[in-house]
């Protein structure tokens, strides 16, 4: 089984980190490929960036369905791109919010989002909506932590965003944290340790959550709205 990891920013360090939280969890015999496009953001941190990497990240899917590629993951907190991704793949297609967030379902009755710049938090509410997880979502946090800052050993990032873990468990009655970036996936056993509560990587989640549907033989239906574009001419960066 191979698993196309898309790391949809262009930060290949932060792809690494990515690659590596991916084969942590996978199963022995499946190939974990993580890649970041050739072109768009270094980080994505609101809806500009997103729609800028979506024709990168578009671009990996369509390479992936001629490399035999049985599932992919997008791995940023914004799953941008991702209804597209769904409509041009052959085999599942999955967000690390949307496996976060449904996994956070299956182990608490409550949990709260601790995620970068307070500028995301609207596009994280956005998908606790999508997803229909409300009623189990308590809160998205902002750490104030830019996407980048993740890597910056002198931004003391693990020490801030554990701060707003213990916060949100102590405000916002949550039994578990989801940890609201891509980029914190290495992170996640040590602030679980310290918690002493369930932190989900959407990374970790997402590729147990493709890697089970691909056993399984299920795929993503191409009836309805994820059936294949309908041909036309596309011009530019986008033909």
């Amino acid at each position: 089984m191979k698993i196309k990891v898309i790391n949809p920013n262009t930060t290949w360090s932060m792809t690494h980190t990515i690659g590596a939280a991916a084969r942590a969890v996978a199963s022995s015999g499946v190939e974990i490929v993580a890649v970041s496009p050739a072109h768009g953001p270094a980080s994505i941190e609101g809806h500009y960036d997103e729609a800028m990497a979506c024709i990168g990240l578009l671009e990996e899917v369509r390479k992936g369905e001629a490399e035999g590629v049985d599932a992919y993951v997008i791995a940023c907190f914004g799953d941008p791109g991702l209804d597209a991704a769904r409509e041009i793949a052959t085999g599942p297609v999955i967000g690390v919010a949307e496996a976060a967030m449904r996994t956070a379902c299956y182990l608490a009755t409550g949990f709260s989002v601790v995620t970068t710049l307070q500028r995301t938090v609207v596009i994280a509410e956005h998908l606790v909506d999508k997803y229909g997880v409300r009623n189990h979502c308590r809160k998205v946090r902002a750490s104030a932590l830019a996407v980048l800052e993740l890597e910056d050993p002198r931004s003391n990032a693990y020490r801030t965003i554990l701060a707003e873990c213990r916060r949100a468990m102590a405000e916002d009655g949550c039994a578990a944290i989801v940890l609201g970036c891509a980029g914190m996936a290495d992170l996640c056993l040590r602030l679980q340790d310290e918690l002493g509560v369930p932190v989900i990587d959407g990374v970790a989640a997402a590729v147990a959550t493709a890697e089970g549907l691909v056993r399984a033989g299920w795929s993503t239906s191409k009836t309805g709205d994820y059936a294949p574009p309908l041909p036309k001419p596309y011009i530019g960066a986008c033909s």
